[in-house]
């Protein structure tokens, strides 16, 4: 059975940093283009960081370039969400996300194929 797990989540106050991992349980991930998502209480998920299997080319969306970095160990089989200057809208449950199967948009969830559980993040101001 395919996993995602997502660690690292918490309670950072605004302006601090936290960071994520999302590991997998199959090794043959490393060729797939990953991603992380956010829903927020109330709202739709929505795109957050993406990368592809080398590691060379990352998607951010608008509202947290400059200030997230998306990286992965495909050794490890395993990307992270280095994410500083947290603000209180920053404040959602955080998954990570394979694309296996198919093209289309790496910004749009219904891209991706396999979703891990998730890790709430919440700032506070």
């Amino acid at each position: 059975q395919v996993q995602l797990t997502e660690t690292g989540g918490g309670l950072v106050q605004s302006g601090g940093s936290l960071r994520l991992s999302c590991a997998a349980s199959d090794r043959t991930f490393a060729d797939n283009i990953m991603g992380w998502f956010r829903q927020a209480p109330g709202k739709d998920r929505e795109f957050v960081a993406a990368v592809t299997p080398s590691g060379g080319t990352t998607t951010y969306a608008d509202s947290v370039k400059g200030r997230f970095l998306v990286s992965r160990n495909n050794v490890k089989v395993t990307i992270y969400l280095e994410m500083n200057d947290l603000k209180p809208e920053d404040t959602a449950v955080y998954y990570c996300a394979v694309r296996r199967f198919g093209g289309g948009s790496r910004s749009e969830a219904s891209s991706y194929d396999y979703w891990g559980q998730g890790t709430p993040v919440t700032v506070s101001s």
